[in-house]
């Protein structure tokens, strides 16, 4: 396949060299596509783990040496007109996006009694709303072959003690369920894909025990896991597979 016959993949939160959507550009530079990525360095500083300085140089290096042409945008998605100028810019480097991957997320502990409105109106903002109007701009200007567009979210069942978090990754799954059913006619697929709990550098030596102590396959799962069911359902081998929440946790949600 030469460069220029590459399809385009968007790929959204794509922060830190640890995390799930450097593994998800990683695999699929590897498999043959063109890279457009989004990353947000003002989450990063909020979080514990902090900014990964040199993630943006060596993520794009990775996918370069793939053979991926790269293009990179700093998006803040609780703005409601990011998500537009984002798929502005990414066009206009790249040309036409064939699949659409949002592996971002805004991600901040707290429970029913003390969640603040401002930080339900964040996750809501960033994780239901900006996928909502990802999907539009997506579904806009699709232009590709009837079967081969894909959309796939990043979900997560954490919900207890994660309020918001978990209740806008419900507002995501159902917006993909009816992407899956109100594109049929650009043949777009649409799938969810919960990676269960993934060690990015957030867990505790303790929790990594008790989650690889709980997960029938027993270790605990890396963003690898992840990006390779991505890199399948991104693939033409994965074009059946449409309106599914999709459980890649090595057993651990079966034996809950």
């Amino acid at each position: 396949m030469t460069q220029h016959q590459r399809p385009v993949a968007l790929v959204t939160g794509v922060g830190r060299r640890a995390g799930i959507g450097a593994a998800i550009v990683g695999a699929l530079a590897r498999d043959g596509w063109d890279i457009g990525l989004t990353y947000w360095r003002a989450y990063d500083d909020r979080m514990d783990w902090g900014r990964d300085e040199e993630a943006l140089a060596a993520i794009t290096a990775d996918a370069q040496a793939r053979g991926a042409r790269v293009h990179a945008v700093e998006a803040d998605l609780a703005l409601a007109e990011t998500p537009e100028a984002v798929f502005a810019d990414v066009r206009g480097a790249l040309g036409d996006v064939t699949a659409l991957v949002m592996a971002h997320c805004e991600s901040v502990d707290s429970s029913i009694l003390d969640t603040t409105v401002e930080a339900w109106d964040r996750h809501f903002a960033v994780n239901a709303r900006a996928s909502w109007l990802l999907v539009r701009e997506y579904a806009k200007g699709f232009a590709g072959p009837h079967g081969a567009g894909r959309i796939i979210a990043l979900t997560s069942d954490a919900i207890v003690h994660n309020l918001p978090y978990g209740a806008s990754k419900g507002a995501l799954e159902r917006l993909i369920l009816a992407a899956a059913v109100e594109l049929r006619d650009l043949g777009v697929s649409a799938n969810a894909v919960d990676p269960g709990p993934t060690q990015t550098g957030w867990m505790d030596d303790n929790l990594e025990t008790y989650i690889r102590e709980h997960t029938p396959l027993g270790r605990n799962g890396v963003p690898a896991d992840c990006a390779e069911l991505v890199a399948f359902l991104c693939s033409e081998r994965g074009g059946w597979i449409n309106g599914q929440v999709l459980n890649s946790d090595g057993g651990f949600n079966a034996a809950r």
